[in-house]
């Protein structure tokens, strides 16, 4: 018996029947394409050349995480300096929400990865074997045979270098060409990275498909709440289209010859005139399909174009002051603000005073040795020596094994140091000294501690 089928398609990507609906887009040439294809190649390159730029020594974006070290744009930011990080991800984060309520989802159509590598790198490599989309449909049927084969051969050669490239951002440029020149057992872990990162890529481009945006990608679903009916998305005048008709348009009929030359041209398989839908990534082949049609049948363009819901439904003056695109920035603004003054205020090194592993403290007649541990995290890109003293009144003595302390580029070390005061000198079981770092470029940094010590004095 078979499965009772729906009463309507589900989903863009799956038949009535509930198999695999495969999306062959028709390509159709328009200014969009042309501008989205300048910009693809743009953010292609940039993605390949980014890993080998250097901003003074150090590379534009270097995500180290073995060694817990990210640079971006020539700076290095540790794990100490979470409310960076912190306030970085949440300017992106408001960025992303202001753009959304400006431009909608062009992200989605014309910079995200996912839709500039499948349309305009494995596509065009995809046409080249297969042919047209009428070819491509009939290889669906009859299993695709050799140059199906060869075309998957070469998208595992471009996702192999791809998983090589997106490495280097993690191990940096110098690191990746040495593993390369070597057999992958000698870093067998970085290799089964790439095997791994491969497999996916492939998997993506090759099978899956459209369904990262249909059914895995989260910024559709909550795309509802960042756009507002003045947002800019890609649309169908319902107004001047309808009713439409097949044939030329004739009086009491809309501009809409119903050709399908718009569902055709969707990498996501959607018809634009059923409205606004999450599966739509404002890539606007549909227009530039749309047009093309227009200008055959001698009607104005823009049937389909960009617009928000506001100004295709009534044709009113787009109205671009609104108060999220207003608060929005406000609030980034005050976000990139803490970040360019927190950063600018950080130091080249970062203490932390620790009470000794052993007792808090050891007496011998009228003295009282109290154990620290100071740790130090050199922020800088070179190696620096920090020099230690107390500062304290009544003075006390400092008593160190390794002073000045040596310490590594963007390294961290922890020495243990003894402290020697007067027993005399305690008040309430203990009494406040300031431990005093300097290094050889003018770094000084004071960090408040309290000794322990005995509560009373002797008889």
């Amino acid at each position: 018996m078979s499965p009772p089928l729906a009463p309507e398609r589900v989903l863009p990507t799956l038949n009535v029947d509930g198999t695999r609906r495969r999306i062959r887009p028709r390509l159709y040439q328009g200014p969009r394409l042309t501008a989205r294809r300048r910009t693809a190649w743009a953010l292609m390159v940039l993605f390949a050349v980014a890993p080998w730029i250097r901003i003074g020594q150090k590379p534009l974006i270097l995500l180290d995480v073995e060694h817990r070290e990210f640079t971006l744009g020539g700076g290095t930011f540790l794990p100490t300096d979470g409310v960076l990080l912190m306030l970085l991800l949440l300017a992106i984060f408001v960025g992303i929400i202001w753009t959304t309520a400006l431009v909608g989802r062009a992200w989605c159509g014309w910079a995200c990865p996912q839709t500039v590598y499948m349309e305009f790198l494995f596509r065009p490599i995809e046409r080249l074997f297969e042919g047209s989309r009428e070819n491509q449909m009939r290889l669906d049927k009859s299993g695709g045979g050799l140059r199906r084969l060869a075309k998957n051969a070469v998208f595992f050669v471009v996702a192999f270098l791809l998983a090589n490239v997106f490495l280097s951002y993690f191990v940096g440029t110098k690191t990746l060409l040495r593993w390369m020149t070597q057999s992958p057992l000698e870093h067998w872990s970085p290799f089964s990275i790439v095997a791994v990162t491969t497999g996916l890529v492939f998997f993506d481009f090759a099978y899956f498909r459209e369904q990262m945006c249909t059914v895995a990608c989260p910024y559709a679903r909550i795309q509802s709440v960042l756009l507002d009916r003045r947002s800019l998305l890609v649309g169908y005048d319902g107004p001047r289209g309808e009713p439409r008709a097949k044939g030329k348009p004739a009086p009491g009929r809309g501009d809409c010859i119903d050709c399908g030359a718009c569902v055709a041209a969707c990498p996501t398989g959607i018809d634009i005139r059923d409205g606004l839908q999450l599966e739509c990534i404002a890539c606007a082949q549909c227009a530039d399909a749309c047009d093309g049609i227009m200008t055959k049948i001698e009607k104005p363009l823009g049937l389909i174009r960009y617009g928000s819901q506001a100004t295709l439904e009534s044709h009113a003056p787009p109205k671009l002051v609104r108060p999220r695109v207003v608060i929005y920035p406000i609030l980034l603004a005050a976000l990139l603000a803490a970040l360019a003054v927190l950063g600018a205020d950080r130091k080249n090194a970062e203490i932390t005073v620790l009470r000794g592993i052993g007792a808090p403290f050891t007496t011998d007649g009228e003295l009282v040795t109290g154990e620290l541990r100071v740790k130090v995290q050199n922020r800088s890109d070179t190696s620096e020596r920090y020099t230690l003293s107390i500062v304290a009144t009544p003075p006390v003595r400092l008593v160190a094994p390794e002073n000045p302390l040596d310490v590594a580029a963007f390294a961290q070390r922890t020495t243990a140091v003894f402290v020697v005061a007067e027993r005399s000198s305690f008040l309430g079981g203990g009494r406040a000294v300031t431990v005093h770092v300097t290094d050889s470029r003018g770094l000084a940094i004071d960090v408040p501690y309290r000794l322990v010590g005995p509560s009373e004095m002797k008889p």
